[in-house]
């Protein structure tokens, strides 16, 4: 009977403390439900507002989000293109290039070029150092002609970042315009008791598309920016290094070189 009685007991308080935790787990998925709903809400308000904005801008919202679409895309690329492919240490490669050089090591200096990177900088130097044997003014030309054909890879759809950024201003004051145009239309053909809400509409979609011109055209103009600066570091350093290795070079050439038989030559005798 004791036995019994325990075990009961036990099945008694084991079935109390389920009930404790069922109710307990209930309340905290209530809570959660709550606090899912009440998070869903302004996501839902948030969604439902940006709709609003876009159906009271008209067209040119559409038009303002394609613009800053292709934008964007355009940014990534070249970033990944400047930032990523043609990544490369300028100053450190272009100081072991000059050492090998001066230590009239081109084998190793023309091997030391034979980096995976996509940078102009170690084309350039290579086509100085093959042509190490020859003028310095083919030296030169080699470089410059290497330069150039790198330069348009450079340059490429950066130029058009900008032509966004000004574009989108513009289709957003084009926006503007339509708006007024809408509103003083819709105020000439309604009533006087609609007249209001046809003015505040027209007015909504000029002001939607002036913030909405302006929010796509600033950052725009900061990615140009920031793609203009890495193209003109690039370019730096591509020049700083070919100057390092034509020098260098035109040095080397000036040691090589024989003295002139004209400086060897003694001096003629003064005159009496």
């Amino acid at each position: 009977m004791k036995n019994a009685r325990r075990s009961y007991q036990a099945l008694l308080a084991a079935a109390i403390s389920l009930f404790y935790v069922s109710v307990a787990l209930a309340q905290e998925a209530e809570a959660v439900a709550e606090e899912v709903a009440d998070s869903a809400a302004p996501a839902a308000e948030e969604s439902g507002m940006l709709g609003s904005w876009f159906g009271d801008g008209g067209p040119v919202m559409w038009v303002l989000l394609i613009v800053s679409i292709i934008g964007t895309l355009i940014f990534f690329e070249r970033f990944f293109d400047l930032y990523v492919l043609r990544r490369l240490n300028a100053d450190g490669f272009s100081g072991e290039v000059l050492s090998l050089v001066n230590k009239r090591q081109y084998s190793a200096a023309l091997e030391a070029c034979n980096v995976k990177t996509m940078h102009p900088l170690a084309t350039v130097l290579r086509a100085g150092l093959v042509r190490a044997n020859r003028r310095e003014k083919d030296i030169e030309r080699a470089m410059e002609n290497e330069m150039l054909d790198a330069l348009p890879g450079l340059q490429k759809r950066v130029s058009f970042i900008a032509l966004l950024a000004n574009t989108a201003t513009l289709i957003g004051l084009l926006g503007t315009i339509f708006g007024l145009i809408t509103a003083f239309n819709s105020v000439a053909a309604a009533s006087a008791a609609e007249r209001q809400e046809a003015l505040a509409a027209g007015i909504s979609q000029a002001m939607y598309t002036t913030a909405f011109g302006i929010s796509v055209a600033v950052p725009l103009l900061f990615f140009h920016h920031f793609i203009s600066k890495r193209m003109e570091g690039i370019l730096m350093e591509i020049e700083g290094g070919a100057s390092g290795l034509l020098v260098a070079l035109a040095g080397e050439a000036a040691t090589a070189a024989p003295p002139s038989p004209l400086s060897a030559a003694s001096p003629p005798p003064a005159p009496r």
